[in-house]
This record gives structure tokens, sequence and C-alpha cells, in this order.
């Protein structure tokens, strides 16, 4: 049977987690966790730290909900709060350059052809290399804007940089993955 809050908005969720309701929170979180994950993925280049990254993205949604304004939508703030932990991550870590341990194509809804499956995963497995290669910031513009569709200028909003810059790293950033992706990947 399906939760009478799976309808509601999720402002409305988030001031029902503020009270301490765990079945608006497990709502809210079954509606973003896939793409949040596929997100630090991308960005931290293995999916341990990815999952721990996300959960205490929660904790904080938990924890936070009280203080939460609906000045923009949950998702635009929810970005934020991953992209502000990842770069915590990076800053406690270091920067991480993957070995090709995930498998993105575990992320992916759509059961492709075994044959589309062995060719996409290698490819996954090139472009996130690269991805991993990248700086920081260029790797978090690119994945916005080309892996979440988020527009540049949220985009922008979010890594606290003005269009012109994002757009600056977007153009370096393409630059350096067609320099070192193989030919038959671009």
């Amino acid at each position: 049977m399906k939760d009478a809050r799976s309808h509601l908005g999720d402002e409305h969720l988030m001031a029902a987690i503020a009270q301490g309701d765990e079945r608006a929170f497990t709502t809210l979180v079954d509606r973003h966790l896939s793409w949040a994950m596929r997100f630090v993925v991308r960005i931290l280049g293995n999916k341990a730290d990815a999952e721990d990254t996300v959960q205490l993205a929660y904790l904080r949604v938990w924890q936070g909900a009280g203080g939460w304004t609906a000045t923009a939508q949950f998702r635009t703030w929810f970005y934020r709060v991953l992209y502000n932990l990842c770069m915590d991550h990076f800053r406690r870590h270091g920067r991480v350059v993957t070995d090709g341990d995930v498998q993105l194509d575990e992320l992916v809804d759509e059961q492709p052809s075994q044959e589309a499956k062995l060719i996409q995963q290698e490819r996954d497995h090139q472009v996130q290399k690269v991805l991993a290669s990248l700086p920081v910031n260029q790797r978090m513009a690119l994945v916005l804007c080309y892996f979440e569709g988020v527009s540049q200028a949220e985009s922008a909003a979010l890594m606290g940089v003005s269009e012109g810059a994002l757009e600056s790293l977007l153009a370096r950033g393409r630059a350096a993955i067609r320099s070192k992706l193989p030919r038959d990947l671009h």
C-alpha cells in the first residue's frame, strides 16, 4: 500500500520531518536517493565514499528540517548540501582519483543487452577515470550541468561562482576530456 505522504511536495515533507515524522523522511529519501547517489558517485569517484556522504547528507536533512525554509526548491538546497559534503571530503582526504571501482551502470534503471552493457560499462569507466583526473571545480561543473541537468545559473549559484566562471570551467573541462578520452569515445 502506498504511503499517503507520497503525493506531498518536498516542502510539506520537510515540515513533517521537522515534527519528527519518520515516514515523511522515508518518503523524501526514497524520492531523492537515486539521483543523489549518482551525483555523489560521479563527484567522489567511488561508491563507498558516496554512500557515506549521501547518508551524512540525509542525517543533515533529518537534523536540520526544523530550520529549513523553502526559499529554494528542496532539490536545489539538497544539491548544495551534497556539494558541500563532497568539498569537505576532498579537504579531509585530498584529491581522490578513482581506480575504476565504480560500476556506473549499477545506478542506471534500464536493462540493456549484455553487449550494450559491456560497451557502456567500458565507456562509463573511461569517462569516470577522466572525470576523476580533472580539478574538482571542473568536475563539479561538468557533473552538475551535463550529468545532472542542472541549469548553468543554478550550477553557478551552487558552486558560488559567476556564470562566466562556470562557463570557463565547463570549457576547460570539456577540452580536458576531449584530450584525455580515447578517440572512439568522443
